[in-house]
């Protein structure tokens, strides 16, 4: 685990993400590149944003939402700002909050840090080491940053750090900010920091983009403390949520929604699982997993990742490149889980694919 300063220019494309890889000639690809669930969003959610469009001549109004996510997480509503998606929290909380020395865990989701440079912050990062299997050691943060940016579980790495660890990481006079995107494809949302009060500073990202296939609408939320929410909530713009996302969020957090979630993160895992077991067998090629996978995603270090990618390309397969997140480079590739039929044809792929880049 290291550190690393004051980054102005970079050699990673910190605005490369997985949809990426299947515009225009990837289209047809299976997607194992985006980290959204397949076949989602369930026709039931569908219909209940299609029933939101009678809705459009007036003004969106938050109100039920919001206090649906906060009876969701147990919180006052004043604790709750609906958000245009986590990547929209990201960027009020580069314009909104005064920090003088900010830090960025990585290997993560890149877009925070694109967010805070663009609104001129300088940004630290601590690096977590493969050999220590990308676990946060609290210690490696400097103590005088102010502003601290840490995913769980984290994307690429999929790994879900102990909410104890992360928790360390708050001070006096310290923003955390948590990003828990994918907090909800973990059976029973093991470590997460979602609806506790009692840590100083704490910010929670939450995004129901990703589980319920809504990457399209741009819906999600911030759990913070009051006065943090209303200083975000100064920096957005009018009704910057709309009607049908407004509804999207209300029914995603209802019981009967709340169970579908906690269904899928047991197939989820299951799927993972048996991906993972699948990677394993070419290990004798030099095939290294990120274990344990917690998140609906997997990455993979192998001999010419690169040339593998494209590889898989050409037989039909959309996979993540890595080499855009710090900490990583280019022999590294990110897999979205997918049901077990896909993973077969995948793992196949991928046979012929190391083949041919000479493994």
């Amino acid at each position: 685990m290291r550190t690393e300063g004051a980054y102005g220019g970079d050699a990673h494309d910190l605005r490369h993400h997985g949809d990426a890889e299947v515009r225009d000639d990837g289209s047809a690809l299976t997607d194992l590149a985006v980290n959204v669930r397949a076949d989602t969003p369930p026709a039931w959610l569908r219909e209940h944003v299609a029933a939101s469009l009678n809705g459009l001549a007036a003004y969106p109004d938050g109100r039920a939402a919001r206090a649906a996510v906060a009876a969701r997480h147990g919180v006052p509503v004043e604790r709750v700002l609906l958000t245009a998606g986590a990547a929209e929290a990201f960027v009020l909380l580069a314009r909104s909050l005064k920090v003088r020395q900010t830090v960025v865990v990585h290997p993560q989701f890149t877009e925070p840090e694109a967010a805070l440079r663009d609104a001129g912050h300088t940004v630290d990062r601590v690096l977590l080491r493969e050999s220590d299997g990308f676990r946060l050691d609290p210690a490696a943060v400097p103590e005088d940053a102010d502003l601290v940016v840490i995913g769980n579980p984290t994307n690429p790495t999929s790994v879900l750090h102990p909410a104890a660890s992360i928790a360390a990481l708050a001070r006096p006079g310290r923003t955390l900010v948590v990003d828990e995107a994918f907090m909800d494809a973990v059976p029973g949302e093991r470590e997460a920091l979602a609806g506790r009060t009692d840590i100083p500073g704490l910010v929670v990202l939450r995004s129901l983009t990703k589980t319920w296939g809504l990457a399209g609408l741009r819906i999600g939320y911030v759990l913070a403390a009051p006065d943090t929410v209303r200083e975000l909530a100064r920096a957005q713009p009018l009704w910057p949520v709309s009607t049908p996302a407004l509804a999207a969020a209300e029914v995603c957090v209802s019981p009967r929604a709340l169970a579908e979630a906690a269904h899928a993160a047991r197939r989820v895992a299951s799927d993972r699982a048996h991906l993972v077991a699948g990677l394993l067998e070419f290990e004798p090629d030099g095939l290294r997993v990120v274990e344990p996978a917690e998140g609906p995603f997997v990455l993979i270090r192998l001999p010419r990742a690169m040339v593998v990618r494209r590889q898989l390309r050409g037989l039909g397969f959309a996979v993540r490149r890595g080499d855009t997140f710090p900490g990583l480079g280019d022999d590294w590739l990110r897999l979205a889980v997918r049901d077990r039929a896909t993973v077969n044809g995948f793992l196949q792929a991928l046979d012929r694919a190391m083949v041919v880049a000479g493994r």
